[in-house]
């Protein structure tokens, strides 16, 4: 049975346009209702141009730190995403060595 399932943000902004809240929900999350987030990423492929849009949002609360760990996860969930689209665990490889690089030069995993 075909059905459509949603994903809604809402993301208020303060007087100078800069993101103070971002709120979320899905039609098909586990735990349904409003939930909010510092930060998001979102990349959407257009196959007819072969471009990627992204959108990148993070409130004025969003400490570095926490940046720097969101964007080490980020690194690892693509991998993860890379390896299981393509199969190709040598090339998913290189994304999760930048992962770790980037791991060690922040001294995330020493905390």
């Amino acid at each position: 049975m075909k059905r459509d399932a949603e994903i809604n943000f809402r993301v208020n902004l303060d007087d100078d346009k800069m993101p103070s809240q971002i709120q979320w929900d899905a039609t098909d999350a586990e735990n349904p209702g409003t939930k909010y987030c510092e930060a998001m990423l979102i990349s959407l492929w257009d196959s007819k141009v072969k471009n990627t849009l992204g959108i990148d949002l993070w409130t004025k609360n969003m400490l570095i730190d926490d940046m720097n760990i969101f964007i080490y996860q980020t690194l690892k969930k693509l991998a993860d995403t890379y390896s299981n689209a393509t199969n190709d665990p040598e090339a998913a490889d290189i994304i999760y060595k930048c992962a770790s690089d980037l791991a060690n030069k922040l001294k995330l995993l020493n905390k």
